[in-house]
């Protein structure tokens, strides 16, 4: 008798277990949901008010499907070619930067992991100390004005590819999956410092590369304060500054322009919605094809041995 009643506390425990575990489950997923529809949602309706009619949207009939389908603010960004070219200057900006960058991360980030180091505390409270502290926006550009960077696609590019938080990141990594031993065997085989990163630390690094990688150029293309303060020619201005232009100035149009050669049948808000997709698809299109080296990456430090 004591026996089934042992029995039965053990089901009734599990089956409590079982409910907590499945509420638990159904409240994170509630959550989740909701941080994904903040996401996606506002995106679904611009995509949906870029290719419907003039007067659905400003009719404000316009939820998460076009209506009066049309692609005029599309062909319009094509005819006018100022927004494709600076697309293209866009992308070759982020290019550079994006490798520029990690060649500098992984200079810093590998000998810091490294105990053979001398001086390695102190080189790398340096390194860290630009990510508390900076000397502002007026310093910095009297300092790019004293280099004659201003003005350059390299105000662009230099000055932000060294980046403290990935190299704090890209370190870590290199502390936690590259064993010393392994660095000693290619030393008793005769390999060099350079032999050793690009033989065998690079190749064993896919995950953490391909995460920095996306961080990179996720943060070079979606900048354009740079852009506002250090860019004054037009042939110089990259696309996701051109779009905060055509927003503010399309803002109180009637009908916008794009760089004043074509005038655009579409409204404002419509325009503004495709040139929003126009610059935002082709960064979201890199991302699956990073996305399996993108879930290894950012559980760097999760788990230990």
């Amino acid at each position: 008798m004591a026996k089934k009643n042992k029995e039965n506390d053990i089901v009734t425990d599990g089956s409590r277990a079982i409910t907590k575990f499945h509420v638990s489950d159904v409240v994170m997923v509630v959550i989740l949901v909701i941080l994904c529809a903040t996401c996606v949602v506002p995106f679904i309706h611009l995509l949906a008010k870029s290719v419907s009619s003039n007067t659905a949207v400003l009719a404000k009939r316009v939820s998460f499907w076009p209506i009066g389908f049309n692609l005029d603010a599309y062909t319009s960004i094509f005819e006018d070619g100022s927004m494709v070219r600076s697309f293209l200057y866009s992308v070759i900006v982020t290019l550079v930067f994006t490798l520029m960058g990690m060649i500098a991360c992984t200079c810093a980030a590998y000998p810091l992991s490294r105990k053979r180091l001398k001086g390695r505390t102190f080189f790398t409270f340096i390194l860290m100390f630009p990510m508390y502290f900076s000397a502002g926006l007026i310093p910095t550009y009297l300092l790019y004005s004293d280099l004659h960077m201003l003005d350059t696609v390299w105000v662009l590019i230099l000055p932000l590819i060294y980046a403290p938080y990935n190299m704090l990141i890209m370190k870590t990594y290199f502390q936690s999956n590259i064993p010393d031993s392994l660095e000693e065997a290619a030393f008793l085989d005769g390999a060099t410092n350079f032999q050793i990163i690009w033989k065998i630390v690079l190749p064993l690094s896919k995950p953490i590369l391909a995460t920095l990688s996306l961080f990179y150029a996720v943060g070079r293309w979606n900048a354009y304060a740079d852009n506002k303060y250090y860019i004054r020619s037009e042939g110089l201005k990259m696309v996701q500054y051109k779009l905060s232009q055509l927003v503010s100035s399309a803002s109180e149009a009637q009908t916008a322009q794009l760089s004043g050669e074509v005038v655009v049948t579409s409204t404002p808000e419509v325009l503004q919605a495709a040139c929003i997709m126009f610059v935002t698809i082709p960064i979201i299109c890199v991302y699956p094809f990073l996305q399996k080296y993108f879930v290894k990456g950012v559980m760097i430090g999760a788990v230990k041995g």
